[in-house]
């Protein structure tokens, strides 16, 4: 293929690319196998009782439809301003072009978010990216994390992570982050087999490294800061779509400053009421030895304030309560507008933001929220 040739086609790459997220989102309202050309593919089963094992793990699983690595977290400027970021890399098989040979065919899609939230602005600075993984212009590593879509990068080095989103087109921000933990991964669910509704087979293989400690430098409007964090990292895939009586979602990823965690997420049926609850609790400074799965009965979240987004009308609950156990925390945002529209890459409205936990009316922790399905269904299972 000649040069003009190969630009030609990886211009119009973005509209087949639109057409198999399409054909994705239509495969989900109707729940088939597979999508597109007649195509019936059998995605991988997550299962009960498979153990999860690193390395391995760490790296793409891409014989299931859907997979994430997303990486969230609280960092200081020079100036002592509190900011948040977010980094969000997704793997989509689409089941379209499974027997074509040609590397056109969008068998693998990456897709990227990357959020700056700011105070002192008053909302989000956003970007978002969307490839198939195909000519080294996006990818991902089995073995290892390692994914990428152009020059936007998230990868394992050593015993920590490398994030780097060098610029981003619309958004006036950059970011070079490097993480590190001495700790092992935070097994969600039963042994990492996330449930996801009372039939097993809505569950996702889900596994989460809170406590990231976090160095670098953030570029806004120009002028690179020097920064230091915490964050927390979920990696997370499955093939089974979202129960058909599910609306959306809400999650949270709370760093304690005493060194424990709290994952806690509710699924949400369409007239607003939960679904179906699910968490991870590690107490303080016990590491691994002091750690909650919290079911339904255990963990309770619910929204006590809510805010409208001017842009898109769309109410978002952005104050809670959460309990999880016997402890009671509640999540004020650091700012409300932290509304991300990814309508050009996933299809989807969101709200994603930085919170600060309390409990018994003290700041205990930091961490992210995220409120998916409040304007219509979401489709990413």
């Amino acid at each position: 293929m000649n040069r003009r040739a190969f630009l030609l086609a990886m211009l119009g790459s973005q509209g087949l690319m639109r057409s198999a997220l399409a054909e994705e989102s239509r495969a989900a309202q109707r729940g088939s196998k597979g999508a597109g050309n007649g195509d019936s593919v059998a995605f991988a089963p997550v299962v009960p009782g498979r153990r999860l094992v690193f390395p391995d793990d760490y790296g793409a699983h891409p014989d299931f439809r859907t997979e994430w690595w997303y990486v969230t977290g609280w960092l200081r400027l020079p100036d002592g301003t509190s900011i948040g970021f977010q980094s969000t890399f997704f793997r989509v098989r689409t089941g379209i072009g499974e027997d074509n040979p040609s590397a056109f065919a969008p068998r693998q899609l990456i897709l990227a978010h990357a959020a700056i939230a700011d105070p002192r602005l008053g909302r989000l600075r956003h970007d978002e990216r969307i490839a198939r993984a195909a000519f080294d212009r996006a990818g991902f590593t089995r073995g290892r994390t390692h994914v990428w879509i152009g020059d936007w990068v998230f990868e394992q080095t050593g015993d920590g992570y490398h994030v780097l989103i060098p610029r981003s087109e619309s958004g006036g921000f950059a970011y070079e982050l490097q993480f590190s933990t001495p700790d092992a991964p935070l097994l969600n669910g039963t042994g990492g087999f996330s449930a996801k509704a009372p039939d097993p087979r809505h569950a996702s293989y889900y596994y989460s490294r809170p406590q990231l400690k976090v160095a670098g430098t953030v570029t806004l409007d120009g002028r690179a800061l020097p920064v230091t964090g915490l964050a927390w990292l979920d990696h997370e895939w499955s093939s089974e779509l979202l129960p058909s009586e599910a609306q959306g979602w809400d999650w949270t990823g709370i760093n304690f400053d005493d060194g424990g965690a709290l994952m806690a997420f509710r699924l949400r049926r369409q007239d607003g009421g939960p679904l179906w609850h699910a968490g991870t609790l590690r107490n303080g400074n016990q590491r691994n030895s002091d750690i909650h799965i919290l079911m339904n009965n255990d963990l309770t979240l619910t929204p006590t304030r809510e805010w409208a987004s001017s842009r898109t009308g769309i109410r978002y609950p952005v104050q809670w309560q959460v309990r999880a156990g016997a402890r009671t925390f509640d999540l004020a945002p650091l700012f409300d507008d932290q509304e991300l529209d990814s309508r050009r890459s996933t299809g989807n409205v969101y709200w994603e933001g930085a919170v600060r936990a309390q409990e018994t009316g003290r700041t205990v922790g930091k961490g992210y929220l995220e409120l998916t399905g409040y304007d219509r269904r979401i489709w990413i299972g």
